[in-house]
């Protein structure tokens, strides 16, 4: 029986389609993350999402014009909240001025790995809170709720020194928020309800709490690997609630321009531009961050 024939004038095949995503709108903005100490920071924690350290300068630290030309922009354009974050917000020297100056316009909030706090600084708190015409709150980060969990992250001693921080604030009168990363698939509720009731074991007499999930974003995507197939392709944007993702009111700025959030300030396709009003546009929900804050509902503001 004859071989059959190979056709040499078949068409070539059609190119795959490109995977199609939602578009975010940015409906409003309401809040600017400030990445005031760029990259520096005293800890090399494990799952990173922006790859901070000692001697890290990808961003640098932002001086104190520099923050101030940025609020004045963002007051502008309706911004009504600030956060200020790093690398390790209590590393930069002009924190303190840097503070007052914002807190002058709207609520502030410092994230903060904890571990830094001396007595000087916490009545420096103390004064900038009484002072201040809005509300200063202070954040503290934590990888588990012991410290075999959260120094395997951040370091050894890190946790004793992150509780001893918490108690100092409290006791201070500055009721800090606990941002926990929950690393397993524990219950949410179960995981929370833990927490609370390790965090008074610890001392602190009013927990307040934040869970966050686990990113794989700059170091932790380099050790793990990133969850590739954990992305919002495909996705039809009627399903997309855009007041449900906090990229829809929110910008974050550096030294370097200005992003979508302050997850993605090193992710290819964050930055926006140099000025916020370049940023206020819509942007496509392609990075595996996007799935991670679509799916639990995750904001990286207080709420």
């Amino acid at each position: 029986m004859p071989e059959p024939a190979i056709r040499t004038d078949a068409p070539p095949s059609a190119p795959a389609a490109a995977p199609r995503f939602p578009v975010q709108p940015l409906e409003h903005l309401d809040a600017l993350w400030i990445q005031v100490a760029g990259t520096l920071c005293n800890l090399s924690c494990a799952h990173c999402f922006v790859s901070c350290g000692p001697g890290e300068a990808r961003h640098a630290l932002m001086g104190r014009d520099e923050v101030a030309a940025r609020v004045a922009e963002a007051l502008g354009l309706g911004v009504r909240e600030f956060y200020l974050t790093g690398g390790e917000p209590f590393l930069h020297p002009e924190l303190t001025a840097i503070l007052a100056d914002t807190l002058a316009h709207g609520p502030c909030t410092v994230l903060t790995n904890g571990t830094l706090f001396t007595r000087a600084r916490l009545a420096e708190l103390v004064r900038l809170s009484d002072a201040a015409r809005h509300s200063l709150e202070v954040r503290v980060s934590l990888d588990g709720l012991d410290a075999a969990a959260h120094d395997r992250v951040r370091g050894a001693g890190s946790f004793a020194r992150a509780l001893e921080g918490l108690r100092a604030l409290e006791a201070h009168g500055l009721l800090p928020i606990v941002t926990v990363t929950q690393h397993d698939d524990e219950d949410p509720l179960a995981f929370r309800a833990r927490a609370v009731e390790r965090l008074r074991a610890a001392g602190l007499a009013r927990p307040r709490l934040k869970i966050l999930p686990l990113f794989r974003l700059g170091r932790a995507a380099r050790a793990q690997g990133p969850a590739a197939a954990e992305t919002l392709a495909g996705v039809p944007q009627e399903r997309l609630a855009p007041a449900a993702l906090q990229c829809g009111g929110c910008r974050a700025v550096t030294t370097r321009g200005v992003y979508v959030c302050p997850l993605l300030v090193d992710e290819p396709g964050g930055r926006m531009g140099a000025t916020l009003a370049e940023a206020a546009r819509p942007f496509t929900l392609s990075h595996a961050a996007c799935f991670t804050c679509f799916v639990t509902g995750m904001t990286c503001g207080n709420a």
